[in-house]
């Protein structure tokens, strides 16, 4: 029987497919793949030859891997991830001599305003319910943990993307031994784990303060809903929060409160900020068709969305 290989990546082929190439009369490679770099596997342009055959391609859309299917063929899969290792492949090639010179140029510092947009990005993609930009603005914050990893392996105390890959994996683990050492009693739930997940993670990394580890350079309303839900966790009252009649005061009054409350307020205000912006625009288009361009507080109201 023939096989179709689904390739996640264009230079790992899948261990299951090996009983399959041994008994294959050839191998073919779909045009999307470059022919040389399975050359050793004696790939070949397609011909239609007797016995089995074995067709890579990236994609179960190719025509020809729809007709091998059609037929009874069977579809070997790459494991999940490799596509990652076609990514770290061309991410160095563009750091490497003879690569791009803009990305040689690049360091740590110089691509913070590109992390940061790219992850916005991908906030308002996941808020729009886009899924093509979701796809997109994944690969592009994806870029950044590559390029990083990339920049860091050229440093005096180097580490690339596959000891970055290592120690997740090991925090994944470590941190979940309810899935990967068996039952584990204070996982009970999805609010259990969670409490457990910090409960592992002050252990790990030995924290004298329970504000250890908070990112101070995230947005002020998220900041402010991350020190009262640490602070409550450890057991701090709630009338220590800050109060007072200034902005800042209520503002973090609100915020904190509502994180106590199990609300997320830096989600909460951006979906209100959202949802103001598609009114105004909403008025303004309607103005416009109307002849209006400078629009004045009547004209606003006029053509405010109901």
């Amino acid at each position: 029987m023939s096989t179709v290989v689904l390739l996640g990546s264009q230079t790992v082929l899948p261990a299951a497919a090996l009983p399959a190439l041994r008994g294959a009369a050839a191998v073919f490679a779909s045009p999307d793949l470059d022919a040389e770099v399975w050359a050793e596997l004696g790939v070949s342009a397609w011909a239609d030859v007797p016995g089995p055959v074995v067709y890579l391609t990236g994609s179960l859309d190719d025509p020809r891997a729809r007709d091998l299917i059609a037929a009874g063929a069977d579809v070997v899969r790459g494991p999940v991830g490799t596509g990652l290792v076609d990514a770290a492949l061309v991410m160095d090639r563009l750091r490497s001599p003879g690569g791009c010179p803009w990305d040689a140029e690049q360091d740590h510092k110089s691509l913070r305003q590109y992390l940061v947009e790219e992850t916005y990005e991908l906030l308002e993609a996941i808020e729009d319910g886009d899924r093509a930009a979701l796809r997109e603005e994944l690969g592009d914050v994806l870029l950044q943990v590559l390029f990083h990893a990339r920049i860091a392996a050229e440093d005096v105390e180097p580490f690339g993307i596959d000891e970055v890959a290592g120690d997740l994996v090991a925090k994944l683990v470590g941190r979940h031994p309810h899935v990967f050492e068996g039952h584990d009693p204070a996982v009970r739930d999805a609010h259990t784990q969670q409490h457990r997940w910090e409960e592992l993670k002050q252990v790990e990394k030995q924290r004298e303060s329970s504000l250890d580890g908070v990112a101070t350079g995230q947005p002020a309303v998220a900041l402010a809903g991350k020190l009262a839900q640490r602070t409550a966790r450890a057991g701090l009252p709630v009338d220590l929060l800050p109060e007072g009649d200034d902005v800042g005061s209520t503002l973090f009054a609100v915020a904190a409160l509502a994180k106590l409350a199990g609300e997320d307020p830096e989600t909460e205000l951006r979906a209100v900020a959202r949802r103001f912006e598609a009114r105004v625009r909403a008025a303004e288009k309607s103005a416009r068709a109307a002849g209006i361009t400078k629009l004045t507080a009547e004209d606003w109201r006029a053509h405010w969305p109901s």
